[in-house]
């Protein structure tokens, strides 16, 4: 008797034994809820078995039945993927899908530029785009939701494989008319006795951090977002400075009000942006294209708020 499933059943299937949820799943993959409720339906009669134990509001959990066929349903996606890849190596074109994570304090400024341009260069690539904060990341890779991330050189697991691309020196965001805005450039010691609007994310907190303590003193913390746009905000608005690695174009916050940009100066470790990768012997034509274009995207300057070439690490 020939199967009665698809592959995308399979997928959904996968989808869903990753999020935990079918609602989770189908923000993932865009798919509507009642499809992959369908599609697990369909497949637990095609199979005869219960694949996942329905927890009132609590999600799912894949029964042991169900964990042996999640398991052998991802090694069969796996392999169609490199069907496509090769493929792909025989007609030398970069096509099918991509998954590119980007972290959250950049994605507004590259994520939109790197993804259309990359669009345009690789048609036959169907690209989706994720956000997060560097844990985040580290996590969709781990489960395989995302191929790569464009994201910093923070806490990078030995399974994965870290690109650099151009380091990020970081710089002080302050308002318009503040004192400090008289200097060309700022030290920590310039920033010790005043308030700070901290970029309070996982990881990334820790860095700015790491700053004052390298210099023997503590900071002034007035304020803690998340939200780069609320940080802007924030300073704009007297509330104290920040520090960022990315060198934003737009010298106003969101409601107008205008913003000054120094360089911080002296024994500070610039942030590293790069990609970030699962480790492996084998990498898809349409992953290998990407990372080709983000790094030539680099060489040539395109990327808002990123140094070109020059300015990259060894």
């Amino acid at each position: 008797m020939p199967n009665r499933f698809t592959f995308r059943q399979l997928e959904y299937m996968v989808a869903v034994g990753d999020a935990g949820s079918i609602a989770l799943a189908s923000q993932r993959i865009n798919v509507s809820s009642p499809s992959i409720s369908a599609a697990i339906s369909q497949l637990e009669d095609e199979f005869g078995i219960q694949l996942f134990v329905r927890h009132h509001a609590q999600g799912l959990s894949l029964t042991p039945g169900g964990r042996r066929i999640f398991d052998e349903a991802r090694q069969i996606l796996e392999s169609a993927g490199a069907l496509s890849d090769l493929a792909g190596d025989i007609s030398q074109t970069a096509r099918g899908p991509i998954s590119i994570g980007t972290i959250i304090t950049v994605a507004p400024l590259l994520t939109a530029a790197v993804g259309r341009s990359f669009q345009h260069a690789f048609p036959d690539a169907n690209m989706t785009l994720r956000e997060g904060n560097q844990i985040e990341l580290l996590r969709m890779i781990g489960r395989g939701e995302i191929d790569v991330a464009l994201s910093y050189d923070l806490e990078i697991p030995r399974d994965l494989e870290f690109v650099p691309l151009v380091s990020l020196p970081p710089y002080v965001m302050l308002p318009k008319g503040h004192a400090l805005t008289e200097k060309d450039d700022l030290t920590i010691a310039d920033l010790a006795n005043e308030p700070m609007v901290l970029l309070d994310m996982p990881l990334s907190r820790d860095y700015f951090l790491s700053m004052f303590q390298m210099a023997g003193l503590r900071p002034t913390i007035g304020e803690r977002t998340a939200d780069l746009s609320f940080a802007r905000s924030l300073v704009a608005n007297g509330f104290g400075f920040s520090l960022i690695n990315i060198r934003v174009q737009n010298t106003t916050a969101p409601d107008g009000k205008p913003l000054v940009f120094r360089p911080l100066v002296g024994d500070i470790r610039p942030m590293v942006l790069g990609l970030i990768m699962k480790q492996s012997g084998h990498r898809s034509r349409v992953v290998q294209a990407f990372c080709d274009h983000v790094k030539e995207a680099i060489k040539m300057g395109e990327l808002p708020g990123v140094p070109a070439e020059s300015q990259s690490p060894s």
